[in-house]
C-alpha cells in the first residue's frame, strides 16, 4: 500500500496536467477542431508519465480502464450509423462528444502503459464479445424507425452511466475519478438530450437499466457543464 500511495504521488504530480485538456472537452457541445488539439496535448504528456505511473493500478482497475474504452467506442460508432441512417442531428452530435471520451480513456490507458483494446478496430469491431454482441444488437433496435434509433440513444446513456459508476467504485486514483466524473456529465447530458427527443416525439422512456427514480432526476434537471 505505502508503494502504491508513493507511485499515485509520483503519477499525480507528472500527468495531472496531461488529462485536464482531454477533461473539458467532455461535455457534449465542443468545438471539434478545439476538441482535436487538446486530445493530442492530453496524449503527448500522458505518454511520458506512462513508466512512472504503469505498476500503481489493480487488475480492477486496469479492466475497468479497458472496457469504458470500448464501452464509449460503441457508443460513437452507434451514433454515426444511426446518424447515418436516420440523418437526425443529435446523433451526429453526441457522436462528436464521444470521440472525446474515448480519447479521455485512451489518455489514461497511455499514461499507466495498458494495452489499447481498441487498438486497429474498425467502426463496429470491438474486442470484448458482450460490447461486440450489444453492438449488434442496438443496431438492430435503430434500423426499423426513428423512434427505435432515439430509445437505443437512451438506452446507451443509462447503460453507461451505470458502468461508469461501477468502474468508479473500484478504483481510487485521483485521476482515473475525474476522467470518469466528467464522462458521467457528459452521459448525463446525453440522456437529456435523448429523452427531449423522445419526449417530442410523444414517447415517454422507460428506463432498462438504472431506476426509474435515477432516471427521473438526471432528465428533470438543467444541463450541466462538464469538464475542468
Amino acid at each position: 500500500m505505502q508503494r502504491k500511495q508513493f507511485l499515485r504521488y509520483m503519477g499525480t504530480a507528472l500527468g495531472a496536467a496531461a488529462l485536464t485538456p482531454v477533461l473539458a472537452a467532455c461535455g457534449g457541445g465542443e468545438d471539434l477542431a478545439s476538441t482535436a488539439t487538446t486530445t493530442s496535448t492530453a496524449m503527448t504528456v500522458a505518454t511520458s508519465a506512462s513508466v512512472v505511473t504503469a505498476t500503481t493500478l489493480s487488475p480492477e482497475e486496469v479492466a475497468g480502464l479497458k472496457f469504458m474504452r470500448e464501452e464509449e467506442k460503441l457508443a460513437h460508432d452507434v451514433y454515426v450509423a444511426l446518424f447515418d441512417l436516420w440523418g437526425v442531428a443529435v446523433f451526429s452530435q453526441i457522436a462528436l462528444s464521444e470521440t472525446t471520451h474515448t480519447e479521455a480513456i485512451l489518455a489514461l490507458l497511455t499514461k499507466y502503459g495498458i494495452d489499447d483494446p481498441a487498438a486497429g478496430k474498425a467502426a463496429g469491431e470491438f474486442e470484448d464479445p458482450a460490447l461486440q454482441a450489444l453492438y449488434n444488437t442496438l443496431i438492430a433496435m435503430g434500423r426499423p424507425n426513428l423512434i427505435g434509433a432515439l430509445k437505443v440513444g437512451a438506452l446507451i446513456e443509462e447503460t453507461d452511466i451505470h458502468d461508469i459508476n461501477a468502474k468508479k467504485a473500484v478504483t481510487d486514483e485521483a485521476d482515473i475519478l475525474k476522467v470518469y466524473g466528467s464522462l458521467l456529465c457528459g452521459s448525463r447530458n446525453h440522456l437529456r438530450a435523448f429523452n427531449g427527443q423522445l419526449l417530442a416525439q410523444g414517447v415517454t422512456y422507460v428506463p432498462q437499466v438504472i431506476t426509474q427514480a435515477e432516471w427521473d432526476a438526471i432528465a428533470n434537471a438543467p444541463a450541466e457543464t462538464c469538464g475542468g
